[in-house]
């Protein structure tokens, strides 16, 4: 299955990611102000984690399952947000439930405010430690945002809003992806935080001439 932006001129960077995924947050809090140094337009795309680690045969998160793994995740958490100034807090419940802010995020990938929410979740979970599952949570935001926050979250509750989320863990496991952040520049698949930099030269590299 190819990408699915549109096709354009101007540079672009699917950036597929979960809230639950703590190197997301990394990326999450960065990318649109990379992008823009670059001219690249940046093309948020909400999918859930669990149903690929189940695909594997995984119950939950790596980093759960091996416990060497999650301590040297943990303690790589601190040095890469001590690289990029951004706050850290290592949550008390990992991973934690974030069913209703992500089916909210699917089902306005494309919205003008979907950088702004996606990061103000990313702060909750990484940096403040909190639960974001709850629908009175979810609608604070969006208010804050000055968003008609019912409207939103109802639309997200309608099966147009729920699908929203299962088409795009599909379209995610079609195209291979395994973890998260994932990037698709031109087709080309790029994972980890520690690959974006490389994802937003590669698409000014290979943007389409006019």
């Amino acid at each position: 299955m190819q990408d699915d932006t549109p096709a354009s001129n101007t540079p672009c960077i699917e950036f597929w990611f979960d809230f639950s995924s703590n190197y997301s947050y990394l990326s999450a809090m960065r990318i649109d102000n990379a992008a823009a140094q670059r001219g690249v337009v940046v093309h948020w795309r909400p999918f859930l984690l669990g149903p690929i680690f189940q695909s594997f045969g995984w119950p939950t998160s790596p980093f759960v399952l091996q416990e060497r793994k999650g301590a040297y995740v943990w303690k790589d958490m601190e040095r890469q947000c001590a690289k990029y100034a951004l706050p850290w807090e290592r949550p008390t419940v990992f991973p934690r439930a974030a069913t209703l802010p992500m089916k909210v995020a699917a089902a306005h990938a494309d919205a003008a405010w979907i950088g702004r929410y996606c990061r103000i979740f990313m702060t909750k979970l990484f940096a403040l430690d909190e639960e974001i599952n709850a629908e009175s949570q979810v609608l604070e935001v969006l208010t804050g945002l000055g968003l008609d926050a019912a409207s939103v979250v109802a639309h997200a509750h309608s099966d147009v809003g729920r699908n929203s989320l299962r088409e795009r863990t599909a379209q995610a496991q079609a195209r291979g992806v395994f973890g998260a952040p994932t990037f698709f520049v031109q087709g080309e698949m790029f994972w980890g935080n520690d690959r974006l930099d490389d994802a937003l030269d590669f698409a000014v590299r290979t943007a389409p001439g006019p």
